[in-house]
């Protein structure tokens, strides 16, 4: 399989399971966990690959496949926050080069989802006023929404107590 074919599967695999069960069909428990299961093993393989990427963009790629899979799954054997930073750190560099687009956007919500630095957001904002709202692909729709999900849910799994 390519890189480019795992990053594929990898982004879909973790997309499928984040949105498990969002359009109301019900969610079973076998189906739960081998979704799981099968988003960490192709995570960590990807991980353990070594792989950056020759390209910004393909670097951008691999961090967003990455960052992706590891916030999907719940799987963790003790590494998991470990090699998120380290893909964080690669982030820095790669998101100062590479040129606004649709990837860029994927790979800033990514990165506020988990960092929640308002100056991915305020960059995440120029990006999408950039854009002419009314020929929208249907890519950029899902990334916009998807951005704004994360800015207004930063913290969709605390409970605060008021």
């Amino acid at each position: 399989m390519s890189l480019s074919e795992e990053i594929a599967v990898l982004q879909r695999a973790a997309h499928d399971l984040m949105y498990l069960g969002m359009d109301g069909s019900p969610v079973y428990s076998d189906d739960l966990s081998r979704r799981n299961g099968e988003v960490y093993r192709l995570t960590t393989a990807l991980y353990n690959s070594g792989v950056k990427g020759s390209t910004v963009e393909e670097q951008a790629d691999v961090c967003l496949a990455l960052l992706m899979g590891y916030s999907a799954s719940f799987v963790d054997h003790g590494e998991k926050q470990k090699h998120v930073q380290k893909i964080l750190d690669r982030c820095w560099d790669i998101l100062e080069t590479l040129p606004a687009s649709l990837l860029k956007l994927r790979l800033l919500t990514a990165c506020y989802g988990e960092v929640f630095d308002e100056p991915l957001a305020d960059e995440g904002r120029v990006i999408i006023a950039s854009w002419n709202s009314v020929s929208l692909t249907p890519e950029q729709q899902e990334a916009i929404a998807e951005f704004q999900n994360v800015v207004d849910n930063p913290y969709p799994w605390e409970y605060v107590d008021e």
